[in-house]
């Protein structure tokens, strides 16, 4: 008999798409992405893709049409805070923020009292609102919050903001960060064991990509007598390994650590006599 496929929703068009289906590629997972395409199976997992809109897809994970979905925080906070994280992704980050025209004179979330607030976010905005006993008058606008100011619809906005281009060209400045977002895997609340268990080998394929994402392999030869000392300097996951080179008294140390507390060391490790420093890709880490 056969078994039904796990269904997976992704946003249909846009840079969360591409950084999901590049996600799924490198987890060994093929997608046949045709146009215009809403569904489609995969090869190389028992996986059935559903490209939604984003706004819609929590309410499809409640209705049991679709199983997981990888969609922003920002918006499981907006429309899904009772839908379970199942593993951060690290990509597509962004923060929600409340933004102001650049002449406006801002002192604290005290001004907002009164004021007219543009958003696609509304239950975050009151919410935080709210925390600060504050009132104002909310417009609901789906898409090209920025402009809403410009035409006299709102004295404020809330909205994603990724580099704040968006807000610089339309003359808009940053003033509160509500919080900090970025892409997350969701499962809905009724898997069957038989998903589950499709869902737990997936989850073993993505942790492995994303721990070769945030490590890579060093080699470097050093001096017999720093190789305590740059071994202790090392932000290395487990002890290096160490072979001695033909050159008496220098050794060749090979280790997995950690991208970004590697580039803080490199002078550190210079200064102990680390030499020839070469430092490689890691495409997946089975732990």
């Amino acid at each position: 008999m056969k078994k039904d496929n796990i269904r997976i929703a992704i946003q249909k068009s846009g840079r969360l798409n591409e950084d999901s289906l590049k996600l799924l590629k490198d987890c060994g997972i093929r997608v046949n992405n045709g146009k215009d395409q809403l569904k489609t199976t995969a090869s190389g997992f028992p996986m059935d893709i559903y490209y939604l809109r984003n706004g819609d897809i929590p309410q499809y994970l409640r209705d049991g049409v679709v199983d997981l979905a990888i969609i922003g925080e920002n918006l499981l906070i907006e429309k899904g805070e009772d839908l379970k994280i199942q593993e951060a992704l690290g990509f597509s980050k962004c923060h929600v923020s409340m933004a102001v025209p650049k002449e406006t004179v801002y002192n604290g979330v005290a001004d907002f009292e009164g004021k007219k607030i543009a958003t696609s976010y509304p239950k975050t905005v009151q919410k935080y609102l709210d925390k600060w006993n504050v009132s104002a008058d909310l417009h609901i606008i789906n898409g090209s919050v920025e402009i809403a100011p410009n035409i006299g619809l709102s004295d404020a906005i809330c909205d994603i903001v990724s580099s704040g281009s968006t807000l610089f060209k339309n003359n808009l400045k940053e003033v509160e960060v509500l919080f900090e977002s970025q892409a997350v895997l969701v499962s809905s609340n009724s898997l069957s064991a038989e998903k589950q268990k499709m869902l737990d080998t997936l989850l073993f394929r993505i942790r492995a990509v994303l721990a070769g994402k945030n490590s890579k392999y060093v080699i470097m030869n050093v001096p017999n007598d720093s190789i305590e000392r740059i071994s202790e300097i090392l932000p290395v996951l487990k002890s290096p390994t160490v072979m001695p080179l033909v050159e008496e008294g220098w050794s060749s140390l090979h280790s997995v650590v950690n991208t970004n507390a590697f580039w803080e060391s490199v002078d550190e490790l210079k200064a102990n006599g680390a030499r020839d420093i070469l430092v490689c890709p890691i495409e997946r880490m089975i732990q």
